[in-house]
């Protein structure tokens, strides 16, 4: 079994990810309008009414916008822990949707997906990566988080693709000219990864299954995108993985697609 993983959008303004096995397909969060996700749906050739799932990691705008619209179109199952469905229905046009809840820890499945929810830490009500595997074939997608954990590199060790934050670069968020507040919550542990620490954690989960990154929610203010790749295949050069493809998401066009 193999699964094919493409990354229709990443970044602030909004977070989608496909993910899918010959049989199943499923979207991880809903942040790109419903129109435009249903369009690169169709560009990599995919259908609506292939998409079983759709499952969020937490409920901030950029992961969850589009979610009633995208849902009445294709009618897929919601997934989405206790915590996040409360933070989501604070906005009315969230609520009465329905959703079925995953507790953060246990698997669950969808069609031959398995999928594991774990935590992470960021400043949202119980936010969540996700371990999605069918066989032998495992993606990793941790898109917003503050700091690596233990719990976060044992679950990213044995995939071959893993959608990761690298969201800034340190010397560039510093020189910003964006509140000292702001600078605060970004660098935080409840924040999000800058370039280095996303290559520590490579550094960390690197071995010989790993095959393909997705380096996702970078900030178009305080990084660049060559900057993010030669620090981190430089990083995975260096550990013994120069064979690792080290691949862009962006916020106005779909990734590449990638399988393992």
């Amino acid at each position: 079994m193999s699964l094919k993983v493409c990354v229709f959008v990443s970044g602030s303004s909004g977070n989608c990810i496909y993910i899918a096995s010959e049989q199943t397909a499923i979207f991880v969060d809903a942040g790109l309008s419903c129109r435009e996700t249903l369009s690169r749906l169709e560009s990599i050739g995919g259908h609506p009414e292939d998409i079983k799932a759709i499952c969020i990691t937490h409920e901030h705008d950029d992961h969850v916008s589009s979610l009633g619209p995208l849902f009445r179109r294709i009618g897929a199952d919601l997934y989405a822990n206790s915590g996040t469905i409360e933070g989501a229905e604070r906005n009315d046009k969230h609520k009465g949707l329905p959703w079925k809840v995953f507790r953060t820890g246990e698997a669950f499945s969808v069609g031959d997906l398995k999928i594991e929810p774990f935590s992470v830490p960021h400043d949202a009500y119980d936010p969540v990566g996700f371990v999605i595997s069918s066989g032998a074939s495992r993606v990793g997608v941790v898109t917003d988080m503050g700091m690596p954990t233990e719990l976060i590199r044992m679950k990213l060790r044995n995939c071959q693709v893993v959608v990761l934050e690298s969201n800034h670069d340190e010397p560039l968020l510093k020189g910003s000219a964006r509140p000292w507040a702001l600078k605060q919550r970004i660098s935080g542990w409840q924040g999000h990864l800058s370039n280095e620490q996303a290559c520590q954690l490579l550094a960390d989960i690197a071995g010989p299954q790993l095959k393909t990154v997705f380096l996702a929610h970078l900030s178009g203010e305080c990084n660049k995108p060559e900057l993010a790749v030669r620090t981190a295949t430089a990083k995975l050069a260096m550990c013994g993985f120069p064979g690792v493809l080290v691949k862009l998401t962006y916020d106005d066009r779909a990734s590449e697609l990638a399988e393992c």
